[in-house]
């Protein structure tokens, strides 16, 4: 179905849809699981490395809203890098965003599977990558009511391990001594790996089209939805960590799950694992939300196929887009299994948000105006050198990979056009 000359996406999203799309992003399955590794890294230190993965996220986030508010159009930081730092860098940023996240995107899908049914994970997988992709084509309206029924029941869930953890006896406050067990090093990677939870709230912004009244809503989506999500993981880090404590938090497959159990509630622990489950398809609907747009963006741009620009003329939405986005994801669901091996899109996200950086930093003069996109720029550099030896080789070959092929576009495109004279 082709797209009438004109067409575009529709706006429908008001600021507490924007809100709860960032959520439903951020609230996904990382808090379930994002907390063990960061303990391995850091121990206890976790919670400095909270810390510092919540300025940069800060520092992001001004960042992003600053320029959706200038540039409110489907693509986020692929369109903010093109327009104020250059074609290529637009084209990294997309690059990074799409490859990394459609990984991802895989691994919340088989994160679904593992919960609701360990001995079929790739089926239920590509049953969720199915579900998920019709929801996001009957239109962004209806996928935010969906997010915002997933969100409430995340946060109860959440909300009841908190009670249940800091009421208990087995909670002990001393345990949250934030001791340098990892050393500096071990909080830096502590912090990248926790930044990957906290980076869902760039999909208001690839969702700039959609966003009634954007110059202001979008900001303030942003900033509302990080705010909810770093008092959320605070909390319940400390909650969890209070009565884990950080060796055995990092040796715990399902964090939250043990926590209940080691407060004297077992009979929670399904509840946490079925609410695990529901938090992952609300990523997962994030994530292919996010990844079709920003796709959508490049089409128009001819960085990818041309034909997966078109939107739908009855629902607005990239249609194309999203079943291209979604039979990929469905495929490495039913064949692969990414969950153990997704570190790159830490890289790729790091990478994503240091091109948005870099771009609000072009946007005015003074030190005011500059310190916070400078502070966001180092802190996703550190933080993505940071990260572990393998996700930093698999993230930059990944990005390797799109410069090369960038690159024979380019010559290509260049040869042609003499051709053509």
């Amino acid at each position: 179905m082709t797209n009438p000359p004109g067409a575009g996406l529709r706006r429908t999203l008001g600021a507490s849809d924007a809100v709860v799309v960032g959520l439903g992003a951020m609230l996904g399955a990382g808090i379930f699981a994002a907390l063990a590794p960061a303990a391995r890294a850091a121990g206890s230190g976790l919670l400095l490395g909270l810390a510092a993965a919540a300025v940069v996220a800060y520092c992001n986030a001004d960042s992003s809203a600053r320029l959706a508010a200038l540039y409110p159009a489907s693509g986020g930081t692929y369109v903010y890098g093109r327009e104020r730092l250059g074609e290529f860098w637009g084209y990294l940023a997309g690059w990074a965003f799409v490859v990394g996240k459609t990984a991802s995107c895989a691994a919340m899908a088989l994160t679904v599977g593992a919960y609701v049914w360990p001995g079929q994970a790739h089926a239920v997988a590509v049953g969720a990558v199915v579900l998920v992709t019709a929801v996001d084509y009957g239109g962004v309206q209806k996928s935010a009511w969906v997010t915002r029924v997933i969100v409430g029941v995340v946060l109860a869930v959440l909300a009841s391990v908190v009670v249940v953890s800091l009421t208990s006896g087995e909670a002990g406050y001393g345990r949250l001594d934030t001791g340098f067990e990892g050393g500096a090093g071990g909080v830096l990677q502590a912090a990248g790996l926790l930044f990957f939870a906290f980076a869902g709230y760039a999909r208001i912004a690839t969702l700039g089209e959609e966003v009634r009244d954007p110059a202001r809503t979008i900001p303030r989506a942003v900033r509302v939805a990080l705010g909810v999500a770093l008092a959320v993981y605070a909390v319940v880090a400390v909650s969890v960590l209070s009565v884990l404590g950080a060796r055995e938090l990092g040796e715990s497959p399902a964090p939250l799950a043990d926590a209940v159990r080691a407060a004297g509630v077992p009979g929670l622990a399904p509840v946490v694992r079925a609410g695990a489950a529901v938090a992952a398809l609300g990523s997962l609907l994030a994530l292919l939300l996010g990844v079709s747009r920003t796709t959508l963006a490049m089409a128009r741009d001819r960085h990818l196929p041309g034909a997966l620009a078109a939107v739908h003329p009855r629902f607005r939405v990239p249609h194309r887009a999203e079943l291209a986005v979604g039979g990929v994801v469905a495929v490495l669901a039913a064949t692969v299994d990414v969950r153990g091996a997704i570190g790159f899109s830490s890289f790729g996200v790091l990478t994503y948000y240091a091109v948005a950086n870099a771009s609000a930093w072009t946007l005015g003069p003074g030190v005011v105006a500059r310190a916070v996109p400078v502070v966001g720029l180092a802190g996703c550099l550190v933080l993505a050198f940071s990260l572990p030896a393998v996700s930093v080789v698999v993230g930059a070959a990944v990005l390797g990979g799109g410069v090369a092929v960038y690159g024979v576009r380019k010559v290509w495109r260049r040869r042609r056009a003499r051709g053509g004279r």
